[in-house]
């Protein structure tokens, strides 16, 4: 996802749902260097040189399954 006006790209890895209706996401860069922005849902745009990524979760989200013993 890319910030339409400053132009700030990253993977989105949080998003925040406020009552008054401004939703917000954490777009986090790949380089590590920086740190990631909350930047609001209006102001966000695929980027199109990066594939989305699709999550299945057709056989349950693991909701169901025990936690890991080590």
């Amino acid at each position: 996802m890319e910030d339409r006006i400053t132009t700030f790209a990253g993977v989105v890895t949080g998003r925040a749902e406020y009552i008054t209706g401004c939703n917000q996401y954490l777009v986090t860069p790949k380089n590590s260097d920086k740190e990631g922005r909350w930047i609001d849902e209006q102001r966000l745009g695929v980027r199109p040189d990066i594939e989305p990524i699709t999550i299945d979760n057709s056989n349950g989200n693991g909701a169901d399954l025990p936690a890991p013993i080590k």
